[in-house]
């Protein structure tokens, strides 16, 4: 017995070595992307079963149609776009999904004294890029007065929502893709994924690490699209990137882009992007869009105060300025 075990132990052991050998080995990496959400959608994991691998990548890119079905405010079948028609009339009860994100929207307005707020669209429904045609002084005049998150009233007894302002409407542009893409790497981790990066335009989130090393994301410099200003080596973290180059028109020497200030209704001016760090990608888009309107000194306080939360701002001369947990690593 002693002797038939030696003799087979060999083979046994080989085939244990080569199972080992392509649990690591034996896998791949793919990768698919969509334009949804008025945006590029992609996503990156690393997967020993092409047919598992082609699986989470279409959950993925279902999930996004499902947020962009819910939250576009353009589509006309959408939940917002009937809320942003209704809601002025009457109090509209609305989906949880919604009304939780709603509720999201407003803890970002509450910590920034309203320098991220989802009624901006109120005058920035009066922009239109492509064309570059920007609100009229009539528009401000008639509208400004309607971007005030305070005027949005949840009742979350009967989760409805009811604006104070006739002119009100609400975007949540600045939130949605990140709430989206969170929703994906939830996904993925359901189904046991470990490796992969998910990303809506500006926001991304990665999981884990790329087999064992970190990711490095790029930060674009403003001014020049085929350069970084910044490279980071990112794992399990969440990094959304708001810049004026995104959408833009230039009116003379004035760049007219969509990051509004709630204030005057107007483009930002101050700085030419923010990068958030965070650990969700609802809290890295929803603050790069805060940070940019606030700037840099207020951006940065702002940013300090909040645990695991990081920032990188490029100001309107194109400088460098970095949260104080960036600082300390770099030290």
């Amino acid at each position: 017995m002693l002797t038939a075990f030696s003799s087979h132990r060999p083979a046994v052991f080989l085939c244990l070595l080569l199972l080992s050998y392509c649990s690591s080995t034996c896998a791949d990496w793919f990768n698919a992307s969509e334009d949804i959400m008025g945006t590029r959608i992609s996503v990156e994991l690393w997967q020993q079963d092409p047919q598992l691998a082609e699986q989470a990548m279409a959950e993925v890119m279902t999930l996004m149609q499902g947020v962009n079905a819910t939250m576009s405010p353009y589509l006309e079948s959408s939940e917002l776009f009937q809320l942003n028609q209704q809601a002025a009339q009457q109090p509209v009860k609305v989906s949880a999904e919604l009304f939780s994100l709603l509720q999201k929207a407003q803890y970002f307005s509450i910590i920034s004294d309203g320098a991220f707020d989802i009624s901006y669209a109120s005058v920035g429904r009066f922009y239109n890029y492509l064309s570059g045609h920007a609100a009229s002084n009539a528009d401000l005049e008639k509208n400004l007065s309607a971007i005030d998150y305070r005027l949005i009233k949840l009742d979350a007894e009967d989760r409805s929502v009811y604006f104070q302002h006739p002119q009100l409407a609400i975007d949540l542009g600045g939130i949605a893709k990140g709430y989206a893409v969170d929703l994906a790497i939830a996904a993925l981790r359901k189904r046991s994924i470990a490796s992969a990066i998910v990303s809506a335009g500006g926001d991304s989130r990665i999981l884990g690490d790329r087999q064992g090393h970190p990711w490095v994301m790029g930060i674009r410099h403003p001014r020049q699209p085929d350069e970084y200003a910044v490279k980071l080596p990112l794992t399990n973290s969440a990094i959304s990137t708001s810049g004026d180059y995104e959408r833009f028109f230039l009116n003379g020497e004035q760049r007219v882009h969509h990051i509004i200030n709630p204030a005057t209704g107007r483009s930002v001016g101050a700085v030419q992007s923010v990068s958030i760090l965070a650990a969700l990608a609802l809290d890295s888009d929803a603050l790069s869009t805060t940070v940019f309107v606030l700037g840099v000194k207020k951006g940065l306080a702002l940013v300090n105060r909040l645990p695991t939360i990081e920032a990188v701002i490029i100001d309107r001369q194109g400088r460098l300025h970095y949260s104080e947990g960036l600082l300390r690593a770099e030290r």
